[in-house]
């Protein structure tokens, strides 16, 4: 299984794929798609959807896995990042690739085993992870390749849970 990580951002949108064999995820690229902020937002969201397009039919993955803004911060921060997970949401739909959404804190959580871990924990859990020489940059694409192994350990735990309830 190819999974494809999207950390959806309107000027730098970072994006990781892992496969997975057996249970073991192992790198496979990361990188960041950036737009110029004097860009019209229009502009920008094209940029960011033509690259995923590119990234998607490059690596041809099997599931998308997206983070969903966090609000606390900026509601106008949250909305534009609103807008390029709903491109990178468009992208996987238009390619017939099922998507998930994921928020930073179960992303972290996932990853880290702690919900509130710095960007630096988190990017050192994914070194480690995928038995990386040194943590991935920029750390858009990390976030990114967190975001991917947050739906392998999602889905392993669901595969869990699913079979003890068979058992009852």
């Amino acid at each position: 299984m190819i999974i494809l990580g999207i950390d959806p951002g309107t000027i730098t949108t970072g994006y990781g794929v892992i496969k997975v064999e057996d249970d073991e995820a192992t790198f496979v690229d990361c990188g960041a798609l950036t737009t110029s902020q004097r860009s019209p937002m229009g502009e920008r969201l094209s940029y960011i959807y033509q690259g995923l397009v590119e990234v998607i039919a490059r690596f041809n993955p099997d599931v998308i896995a997206i983070e969903s803004p966090f609000v606390a911060k900026s509601v106008k921060t949250a909305l534009a990042i609103g807008r390029a997970q709903a491109i990178a949401i468009l992208a996987a739909a238009e390619a017939k690739i099922p998507s998930h959404e994921y928020s930073p804190a179960e992303v972290k959580k996932r990853v880290t085993d702690y919900g509130v871990s710095t960007k630096e924990q988190v990017q050192e859990m994914v070194k480690l992870q995928l038995n990386l020489a040194e943590a991935p940059h920029p750390t858009d694409a990390a976030d990114a390749l967190a975001v991917a192994l947050c739906y392998l350990r999602r889905m392993h735990l669901e595969s869990l849970v699913a079979k003890s309830e068979e058992k009852r």
